[in-house]
């Protein structure tokens, strides 16, 4: 399986947290994708060079793993999560989108939001 991994990567501990997590699952067996490890590597860090690799990165992916913690989510990980969603709406071997957030939780459905809310309250 080939992952996409998606978040933020502007400071030092955003690239290590996830470096940390592509090691994870790197040794699980799983092939990721770690956008600024693509980019470093070819030194050629124009808009133009890292969207085109980073859509080939999308497009060869089989899901995406996505880093929503914070206190709204990064753009550039919205923009890839809707690059993948629309991929996979042409594509049945896309198997989706899984989020990491640490304070919080993903919910799929109002019930799931309720739910929430009520182990909550």
């Amino acid at each position: 399986m080939r992952v996409y991994f998606a978040g933020p990567l502007f400071t030092p501990y955003e690239r290590s947290f996830i470096d940390e997590c592509a090691g994870r699952l790197r040794a699980d067996g799983i092939d990721v994708f770690v956008p600024h490890e693509n980019a470093l590597a070819t030194g050629n860090t124009s808009a133009a060079t890292i969207f085109a690799k980073d859509w080939q990165g999308l497009a060869e992916a089989d899901a995406v793993v996505a880093v929503l913690d914070g206190p709204m989510v990064d753009d550039g990980t919205a923009c890839e999560i809707g690059i993948f969603y629309a991929l996979m709406q042409s594509d049945s071997t896309k198997k989706g989108i899984v989020c990491i957030e640490a304070a919080g939780k993903v919910c799929n459905s109002m019930d799931e939001v309720s739910a929430a809310l009520a182990e909550w309250h």
